[in-house]
This record gives C-alpha cells, structure tokens and sequence, in this order.
C-alpha cells in the first residue's frame, strides 16, 4: 500500500470515529438528544470493521501460529481492562470481557468453544457454569443436617466472576509472509478470557488461571467494532476494541508456538524459570520479526 491510500485509510477512520464520538453533543438541547443523529448522518454512517481481504493459499510463503498472553497489569492494556464498574458510565463503553459477554448473550458471537482448535462449542448454559458458582453456606449445612428442607437465601453463598476478575487474555493468530504485497502480516484468530477458577476464587491460595471460552474472532469483529475504547490522548476520536487488536496496540507475551512436540507450551520445556520463559518468548517473537527481513536476502 502506497503512502496515499495509507492515508485516506486513515482519514476514513478518523472521520467515522468523529461521528461516533459523543454523536450531537454540541447541538444538543436536552440531554436525552445526546447521541441521537440526524437523517444525513444516519444516511451517511457506513461504520464498519475494515474486511479482511481475501488470502489465497498459494500466496502464503510461510506462516506460524502462536498463542500469546495479554497480561491486563501492564499500563499498556489496561484499556481492555476498565471500566470495570458500569454503574455510572454510558453504555457504549465497557471492558472487553463484558463486550465479549455481551455479544454471546445477544446472540450476536455464536462462535463460542472450549478451546483454541475451536473443535467444541459451548453453549450459554456452559459458560454459564464457568461464570458463576451457587454453594450453601456452613450454616446452611447445619439447618440442613437438623432436619430442614429448604433454606433462606441468606444460607446460599453466590459467587459470580466479572469483569473486576479478569487477569488477562489469551489470543490466537497466525503470522504469515504474502508473497503478493511482499510483507510479513498478522492474522486473529481467537481469544479467550483468562481468569481465576470460579470453583476456588475463595481460597486464599488460588493462583492457577483458566481460559473460561474461546471465541472465534473474525466471527466477534462487528460486536468489538462498536464498543467504543477511551482514548486518553483525544476523546473527541474514540477508537474501538477492534482497531486495538488488529493493529497489535497491546503488549503479549509468547507461550505457545505450533512445533513438532505437539504444539507444547513454552513452560513445559522451560520449566521454574521465569526469566528464561520470558527471554524464549522475546527469541521466538524476534524469530518471527526476522522473518520478513530474511525474504529479502539472497
């Protein structure tokens, strides 16, 4: 791509942003005309994720699969991270684990699996398990014990996981080599939330996290698009959860390449050393930026 359509790509994303940030705020004469858009800007609104553009095998000259994990208390990411309490917030911002949420339970991301093969679907009442756990209390067992049938609600400890839990996410994507437009490119594929186990939040000890869904990302890009993410920099041109992943605005680490041992995790060869997994992870992601330099040697 050549300079001047890089920068009417980014005229078009400045210019929908603008027509999303805050719609009619200036012009408003109540509050409830906040938002609202004219008839000329309704007609004129083609906001949208940019597609994908068609790959054809045989213009892939190489490619690698990776599995990299988003650590939410790095101050890079946190805006994937907050707002963690929409009590008092409008409703088109929200933290990307309630996007998600929200997006499976509209019906709007039904591509929803176990793990990153996306072999198993998993439907509401499964993630539902996963979110939330209902326990009677000690002292429920002790009514239950003497003889009582049903219990209060005050004997029934519920335990749901939100968006305040969230530890970080895992992604898939691929890196591949187009031999068309010659350039080294990067594809998402899925990502998944990554959280205390619900079963055990209430045990001091709990350190172990779990995935708690896989989703199918090209399949959740509509719902990520029109989530709004605050932009410290100018609020006047919000950009969205979609715009941060595709453009790699994060930082990750590498746990996982596709190898010949199964796909292993970089931990399970590496195994008590924190700072050796680290410095394998930053070898393989330097592995894969050299890459593109090494197609242009003969």
């Amino acid at each position: 791509m050549n300079w001047r359509g890089l920068l009417v790509v980014c005229v078009a994303v400045l210019a929908t942003n603008s027509i999303n940030a805050q719609a009619n705020l200036l012009n408003a004469r109540i509050p409830e005309e906040i938002g609202m858009k004219t008839a000329e800007q309704l007609a004129a609104d083609n906001d949208g994720p940019l597609p994908y553009g068609y790959i054809d095998d045989r213009d892939i000259l190489w490619s690698k699969v990776v599995w990299e994990y988003i650590d939410l208390n790095e101050k890079i990411n946190l805006p994937f991270y907050y707002p963690i309490d929409t009590t008092n917030i409008s409703s088109n911002r929200r933290s990307l684990f309630d996007t998600l949420l929200r997006g499976i339970k509209s019906g709007e991301i039904v591509d929803v699996y176990d793990d990153s093969y996306f072999e198993n679907k998993l439907t509401m009442k499964d993630i539902e398990t996963r979110l939330s756990r209902i326990d009677t209390s000690d002292a429920g067992y002790t009514l239950m014990n003497e003889g009582a049938t049903s219990l209060p609600d005050e004997y029934i400890d519920r335990i749901d996981l939100t968006a305040e839990q969230i530890e970080g996410f895992k992604i898939k994507g691929v890196w591949y080599f187009d031999k068309r437009q010659g350039e080294l490119k990067y594809r998402l594929l899925g990502i998944a939330p990554v959280a205390p186990d619900v079963n055990f939040m209430d045990q001091t000890d709990q350190e172990d996290l779990v995935s708690l869904f896989w989703v199918w990302y090209p399949g959740a890009r509509e719902v990520a698009h029109n989530m709004k993410v605050f932009n410290d920099k100018n609020s006047a041109f919000p950009l969205s959860f979609d715009h941060l992943l595709n453009a790699r605005r994060f930082r990750a680490s590498i746990y996982r390449e596709e190898n010949i041992y199964g796909n292993r995790d970089v931990a399970e060869y590496i195994k008590g050393n924190a700072l050796f997994q680290v410095l394998e992870a930053d070898r393989l992601k330097e592995e894969i930026r050299n890459k593109e330099l090494d197609m242009w040697n003969y």
